[in-house]
């Protein structure tokens, strides 16, 4: 018996057990697709004595098999990849894949808040939330969207996005329309909030080429010192030069030369009228 998978992990596989599988976006196909370039009823699948035959339903947009367009009635073979829109599909043997071990799980979501509290579930590959039955995460708080959000896993990131959603959904108490969520973030979407439980982020030590990374300069000589600036400073005593006095003393030492100037005046004055004296008297006695 096949087995669809889908090729981006967004929903579990799907075994082909019905005779007649359809295809589309209307409700009532087995598999819906909500994307939109897939018409209501895209395409159909049946079985016949163990072989599976796909037909496209008259399409715009076609479907293909292995990248090549088909009509009706196309024998489908295991690991042939059927695209509907955007979406790819796989189809598998299980009786001819070797099994593989199962990958640790490593992504959960706890209910911390509501209903369902302390239940936690395992992300795996692409998973909806809301009221809708067909979501893989399914509550019945009437304040939730039907389908009101995605959550997706690849490369080992873990995403949200919300689908256009009434009351939207907050990421550690920040409304987000997409976000990446770590492990520790808390999600809420009406009453319900779910821890996100996943792997410890290795801190590596290759540098990151977007960093900013610092460098130890070379020592470089080190400039010579700027000329100092030149300071007007007493001049040192000269002993062969007189140092010039004060104005006060310079006032007093005139005055004193000119009295000294006086008293040899005085005395010159007095000199020469002795001499005077003596002169007429030596000549009155000759």
């Amino acid at each position: 018996m096949l087995r669809i998978h889908f090729a981006d992990n967004r929903q579990e596989p799907i075994w082909l057990a019905d005779e007649r599988f359809t295809i589309g976006q209307d409700e009532r196909n087995h598999l819906v697709l909500n994307e939109a370039d897939v018409s209501p009823f895209h395409a159909e699948i049946r079985q016949d004595h163990g072989h599976y035959y796909l037909s496209d339903c008259g399409t715009r947009n076609g479907t293909l098999v292995n990248g090549e367009r088909i009509g009706a009635r196309y024998q489908l073979r295991s690991e042939d990849r059927v695209k509907i829109g955007a979406v790819e599909l796989v189809l598998v043997d299980p009786a001819k894949v070797k099994p593989k071990a199962a990958p640790t799980a490593r992504w959960f979501l706890q209910v911390i808040k509501g209903e369902n509290e302390g239940r936690k579930y395992h992300v795996t590959g692409s998973m909806t939330f809301g009221r809708s039955v067909k979501c893989e995460l399914c509550f019945s708080d009437l304040e939730l969207s039907r389908r009101h959000a995605e959550f997706f896993l690849k490369d080992d990131v873990l995403e949200i996005k919300d689908l256009a959603s009434a009351n939207g959904v907050y990421v550690n108490q920040q409304k987000v329309g997409t976000a990446v969520l770590t492990p520790g973030d808390q999600v809420r979407m009406a009453s319900v909030t779910l821890l996100v439980i996943g792997p410890k982020v290795d801190v590596r030590q290759a540098a990151d080429e977007d960093a900013t990374q610092f460098v130890r300069v070379v020592d470089l000589p080190k400039p010579a010192p700027a000329a100092a600036r030149e300071v007007s400073q007493p001049a040192s005593a000269n002993p062969l030069r007189a140092v010039a006095p004060a104005p006060a003393e310079a006032a007093a030492s005139v005055a004193a030369n000119e009295d000294a100037k006086g008293r040899l005046v005085l005395i010159g004055g007095i000199v020469i009228a002795v001499l005077g004296i003596g002169a007429a008297v030596a000549t009155f006695v000759l």
